[in-house]
């Protein structure tokens, strides 16, 4: 499944612009560092390799992981992506933006709307989970 550099794209643009505007001024460039940070931070390199939701839960029912649905440029995603840290291996990731199942899924669980992150364990669904949460259950 391909992933989304949208956002990252984007951040790079308006730092680029935002430099160029600062070297033409005679300013040092240096407002694309901030822009460059949240390219990578909006980028797909943060989260795990996303599945489609049909084989995020082939993959969950055999080995009993948790799936979290995502999208890119998702604070909260982002938030509970890096607090999980190493931990965010053992979940299987569906980016819902690149798959409509997936988006499906999550609109089922949330009552109509693509609130994520949504996390789907083995016992039910929890929606925007606090990453201190989900990092324990996923360290067991």
């Amino acid at each position: 499944m391909g992933r989304s550099w949208r956002f990252a794209g984007l951040m790079l643009v308006a730092g680029v612009v935002m430099a160029f505007g600062q070297w033409r001024s005679g300013q040092p460039p240096l407002g694309f560092v901030p822009f460059a940070v949240l390219a990578v931070l909006f980028s797909p390199l943060v989260f795990p390799r996303s599945l489609t939701s049909a084989e995020a839960r082939l993959r969950s029912a055999r080995d009993g992981r948790t799936v979290v649905y995502w999208r890119p440029g998702c604070t909260y995603c982002l938030r509970l992506r890096l607090r999980l840290g190493r931990r965010a291996g053992r979940a299987h990731w569906v980016d819902i933006w690149r798959d409509p199942e997936g988006a499906a899924a999550v609109r089922a669980v949330t009552g109509g709307d693509e609130t994520v992150p949504t996390v789907v364990l083995p016992d039910g669904a929890v929606v925007n989970p606090d990453p201190a949460w989900l990092r324990a259950r996923l360290r067991a």
